[in-house]
């Protein structure tokens, strides 16, 4: 009797662990099958007349879309962090392609002494983006090339960013920093810290190739971006907080080679490639060869106060004061910066979010650049370092751009404008103002308006004749169809008018589909 119980007491264990085995295996096939994946597929047309799309068409969309006529197919696949999560990790792949028009560059043809055109367009198919991250607690790295947009101001609204907005396609490398403002440690969360580190390399060597003129001028290939920012805040469970930091980025490394009436000037050839410790003076800016500091540095002091009513809506005002040297970080550029006032509603209504800039960039510090204890007894480090501060441009460098495109404020106009082949900055002594205001009209339909006028004067080394002007305004409506879910359709008129950007008009359709893949 006694073993005919222990085997049924056998029999009885036996079951039981084979029940939590199998609950194991169902809890595990289940959990795989809750893995989910969000997907997005979009369609996109326009049509306009110019040589470019109006610029709120092609601003901020991080250089997806510059020709005035396009249809274009989008396809990505993502699984975002979960940021709650002491431990998450993301990872994406975007793919665009289609058809484009192109637009004449000019190029100059030594052997012939002849100026030829020299169209160009975007690639039939690009890889957008593709990058995997991790996170951990409050720090996070990622890899690869992912859109990002300002920390500071809001790209849906805002003319953008100085140092690093949404206007240009992301730069592959490696990110790495807080994923959130994070309590400072015994201020008992009065203050908190932000910051990121990031390396990158840039991939358009060959657009540039494509697109310069061979005529006059610096060409610079294979050039490498390090972005960090470091910004403090006040505890925002309080009504009225305030925000300080500060944006740098630097370009170094590179292939730069310079040209004089269409031959290259051999012996002003320079192979930057950068060391072991260029990548340290990224960060900390110090001397390099030639007894210069290495590398383009340049970014902005951001400050910002937001105070909070009690029914949640908020306001906020914030200024962007630019650098790019020692004398913009003393703030010897006079009443330069973006000055901007910002709404938000927090809530779905007819006025969701407004925003008003103004943007003033025309003092640069004076147009002289004198550094008078620079080379003073042998000594490397200058005792005062002023003048043509010269925004988004260097002697080295094409200028602050990714094919083309401004990775800093699309506010100055970005070099792929240059249909002569010239790589820099044109117009940076600019003066105007911005405005965006957003909403819904229904729970189905949305709106953004977008308007600005600006003034240039040119720049500091190379002023224009006469003063150019540009006013663009854009329109835009979003319909989500409610009877499929995930389903929306968007519709934009914009249009350009003066000497500046040149007198452009366009619309534009996008049908998008947003699903969850569930594996």
């Amino acid at each position: 009797m006694s073993i005919m119980k222990k085997l049924c007491g056998c029999r009885y264990g036996l079951r039981r662990v084979a029940a939590a085995v199998a609950a194991v295996v169902a809890g595990t096939l289940g959990a795989w099958s809750q893995y989910e994946l969000d997907y997005r597929v979009s369609f996109t047309g326009n049509a306009g007349s110019g040589d470019f799309a109006p610029y709120y068409m092609m601003s901020n969309v991080h250089g997806v879309l510059t020709q005035p006529y396009s249809a274009m197919l989008r396809a990505s696949v993502e699984r975002e962090m979960d940021t709650s999560s002491r431990f998450s990790y993301g990872f994406g792949i975007d793919v665009v392609g289609g058809y484009s028009s192109k637009t004449t560059y000019r190029r100059y043809n030594l052997p012939t002494g002849e100026w030829l055109p020299n169209e160009q367009g975007p690639a039939p198919v690009w890889l957008q983006q593709l990058y995997g991250e991790v996170k951990y607690r409050c720090l996070f790295i990622s890899l690869g090339m992912k859109e990002r947009g300002s920390v500071f101001v809001n790209d849906e609204l805002s003319s953008g960013d100085m140092t690093y907005s949404a206007n240009a396609r992301p730069i592959p490398g490696v990110r790495m920093g807080f994923v959130d403002f994070q309590d400072i440690p015994f201020t008992k969360g009065w203050v908190q810290i932000r910051g990121e580190l990031s390396y990158g390399m840039s991939m358009s060597s060959d657009w540039l190739e494509n697109h310069y003129n061979y005529y006059s001028g610096k060409i610079t290939t294979d050039e490498w971006y390090c972005y960090k920012y470091l910004h403090f805040r006040t505890d925002p469970d309080k009504p009225f907080s305030f925000l300080v930091g500060m944006q740098s980025t630097c370009q170094f490394g590179g292939k730069y080679h310079i040209y004089f009436g269409g031959s290259e000037a051999v012996d002003r050839h320079k192979d930057m490639t950068p060391s072991a410790g260029s990548f340290f003076k990224a960060i900390i800016p110090m001397v390099g060869n030639s007894n210069y500091y290495e590398g383009n540095h340049l970014g902005t002091w951001d400050v910002m106060g937001r105070y909070r009513f009690r029914d949640g809506r908020e306001l906020k005002v914030y200024y962007q004061s630019p650098w790019e040297d020692g004398s913009g970080i003393g703030k010897l550029n006079g009443f330069d910066g973006m000055y901007g006032i910002e709404f938000c509603n927090n809530r779905h209504g007819i006025v969701e979010g407004a925003v008003i800039e103004y943007i003033d960039l025309t003092n640069q510090s004076g147009p002289l650049h004198w550094a008078p204890g620079q080379f003073d007894l042998g000594y490397l480090i200058p005792n005062e370092a002023t003048g043509g501060d010269d925004y988004y441009n260097n002697t080295d460098y094409n200028g602050y751009q990714l094919y083309g495109q401004s990775i800093g404020s699309p506010f100055m106009k970005s070099p792929i404008y240059n249909t002569d082949g010239y790589m820099q900055f044109t117009d940076n002594r600019i003066r105007g103002f911005h405005i965006g205001v957003m909403g819904h009209l229904s729970d189905s339909f949305g709106y953004r308006l977008m308007a600005s006028y600006r003034k240039s004067w040119g720049t500091s080394l190379a002023p224009s004749l006469e003063k150019t002007h540009a006013t663009s305004f854009s329109i835009e409506g979003r319909y989500d169809v409610k009877c499929v879910p995930g389903l929306s359709v968007k519709a934009q008129l914009a249009l350009d008018r003066g000497t500046l950007l040149g007198d452009n008009f366009g619309g534009l359709v996008t049908v998008s589909y947003d699903g969850l893949l569930k594996l």
